[in-house]
């Protein structure tokens, strides 16, 4: 499939939705468990995503709209917990689903042509990128947490599935 900005934009409205109907109404040991000490739980996860959408997507969309001349600045993928803190998973999902529409207003507000997904930009570790590098990026992001989340809940049952483990892929 070749990158269209509309498809991408169907997965990054959808995202809201889609942790909504995981994360809305689950008891803490569901929102806080992890595949090791290290790794996201599924409300860091949500944190995570609220972070790039308020520091990352849309100030590095505007650097190479600008001229991308300016290397983007280094983002702190683990400075989500001021966003989360105190704050109960309806009230997080309520805020990710209003951060994300904003986000995607905003970018249909660019009314970015076929020619402009062309434009540099610096990334800080991978050097030349363009602006449709980052919006496929943005679209498997979400992609690619949203599968996270789903095998860190898989995982807690890993023993109490049995047998059935075998046929589970998502716990290999």
């Amino acid at each position: 499939m070749q990158f269209q900005l509309a498809q991408s934009i169907e997965v990054l409205a959808s995202t809201p939705a889609v942790l909504d109907a995981l994360l809305r109404n689950k008891s803490e040991a569901w929102l806080h468990c992890r595949k090791s000490p290290e790794a996201f739980s599924p409300i860091d996860v949500l944190g995570h995503l609220m972070l790039a959408d308020e520091t990352d997507w849309l100030p590095r969309v505007r650097t190479i709209l600008e001229g991308g001349h300016t290397p983007f600045p280094p983002f702190d993928r683990f400075d989500f917990q001021r966003l989360i803190a105190n704050k109960s998973i309806e009230t997080l999902l309520d805020d990710f689903a209003t951060l994300r529409s904003q986000s995607l207003q905003t970018l249909t507000s660019l009314q970015i042509t076929e020619a402009q997904l062309d434009l540099p930009g610096t990334h800080p570790q991978f050097g030349p990128v363009t602006l449709r590098h980052l919006l496929a990026t943005w679209a498997v992001h979400d992609l690619n947490h949203l599968q996270q989340i789903v095998q860190t809940m898989s995982n807690e049952y890993r023993e109490a599935v049995g047998p059935w483990q075998a046929y589970l892929s998502i716990l290999h």
